[in-house]
C-alpha cells in the first residue's frame, strides 16, 4: 500500500510540477532539456520548383532567440546558385557561430522564362517559409539579410518592400542595383531588357516597382552598402543615392567605398567585408 501511495506522489509530482522555496516548478524546469545540437539541411524546400530550394545551418545550443542570417546569391539575376557562396557560409559560422544561417536559391530567368518579378516573390516566399518554420527550428524569425550583387539587389527589395513579412534587423548588400531605371540608363539596358522584358520607356512601372530605392522609409532596417569605386556594371552611383535617401529619412547606414575596386573582390579587401559586416550584425544585437 506505501508504495501505491509513493508512486501516486510522483505521478502527481510529474503532471502539475511542485513549489520549491515559495515558487511552482513545472517539469521541464526539473528536467531541463538537453542543448540542441547543430544541424545542417541541404535542399530544403520552400516552393515547388527545383530552384526554389535553400540550405539551413542550425548552430549547436540555438535557443528562440537565436538569429538568422539570410544569404541570396547574385549572377545577374540569370545565372548563379548557392553553392556559389559555401564559402560565405563558412566564413560567417566561424565568425557568428551562434547564429543560424539560410542560403537561397531561387528562380532564374532564363530564355524569356521567369522574368521580374519571379525573384522578388521567390525570396519572398523564402521569408515566409523561413518565419512560419522558426519555432520548430527553435530560431528567432529576426533575420539579417545579405546578397551580393543581384543578390543583394533581392535583399534589398525584401527589406524595404516586404517589411511587412519580416522586418530585417538589418540588411547587407555587396555592390546591389539599387534604381533599375538608373542602372538601365548608366550600363545595363540589354540584360535589364532581358529579364524585365521591356526597355525602360516601354514599361517604367516594372522598373520603379522593381527598384529597392522606392521603398525606403523611416522605419527601414539599418543597411551596410559595401561598394567598389571601379564597378562598370553597378557603378557606385547607385549605393550612394540609396545612401542619400537613408540619410534623408535617418535610417542607419554606412556605405564602404573599395577604391580600384570592380563588380566584386578577393583577398584583403574581401577580408575587410567580413570583418565589417560582423561588426554591423554584432552591432544589432541589442536591436528589438
Amino acid at each position: 500500500m506505501r508504495g501505491y501511495f509513493l508512486c501516486v506522489l510522483c505521478v502527481g509530482l510529474l503532471a502539475s510540477g511542485c513549489y520549491k522555496n515559495g515558487r511552482f516548478q513545472s517539469p521541464d524546469s526539473l528536467f531541463p532539456k538537453a542543448p540542441l545540437p547543430d544541424s545542417t539541411l541541404a535542399n530544403v524546400h520552400y516552393g515547388g520548383n527545383e530552384k526554389q530550394t535553400m540550405d539551413v545551418y542550425l548552430p549547436a545550443n540555438r535557443t528562440q532567440q537565436t538569429r538568422l542570417i539570410v544569404i541570396i546569391h547574385g549572377g545577374g539575376w540569370s545565372a548563379g546558385d548557392k553553392s556559389d557562396f559555401n564559402n560565405y557560409v563558412t566564413e560567417f559560422k566561424t565568425r557568428l557561430p551562434g547564429y543560424a544561417i539560410a542560403n537561397l536559391n531561387y528562380r532564374l530567368a532564363v530564355n524569356q522564362s521567369n522574368r521580374f518579378p519571379t525573384q522578388e516573390n521567390d525570396i519572398k516566399s523564402a521569408i515566409t517559409y523561413l518565419k512560419d518554420k522558426a519555432a520548430s527550428y527553435t530560431v528567432s524569425s529576426d533575420m539579417i539579410l545579405l546578397g551580393i550583387s543581384a543578390g543583394a539587389h533581392l535583399a534589398l527589395l525584401q527589406a524595404y518592400k516586404h517589411a511587412d513579412i519580416v522586418q530585417p534587423k538589418g540588411v547587407v548588400s555587396f555592390y546591389g542595383p539599387t534604381d533599375l531605371a538608373a542602372l538601365y540608363v548608366s550600363s545595363l539596358p540589354t540584360v535589364l531588357k532581358s529579364i524585365t522584358g521591356f526597355t525602360v520607356d516601354e514599361n517604367p512601372t516594372i522598373y520603379k516597382e522593381s527598384s529597392p530605392i522606392q521603398y525606403v522609409s523611416a522605419s527601414s532596417a539599418p543597411t551596410l552598402l559595401l561598394q567598389g569605386d571601379a564597378d562598370m556594371l553597378v557603378p557606385l552611383t547607385q549605393a550612394v543615392a540609396l545612401q542619400q535617401k537613408l540619410d534623408g529619412l535617418k535610417v542607419t547606414n554606412k556605405l564602404v567605398v573599395y577604391p580600384g575596386q570592380g563588380h566584386g573582390w578577393e583577398g584583403d579587401t574581401l577580408t575587410d567585408s567580413f570583418n565589417k559586416i560582423q561588426s554591423f550584425i554584432i552591432s544589432l544585437e541589442g536591436v528589438k
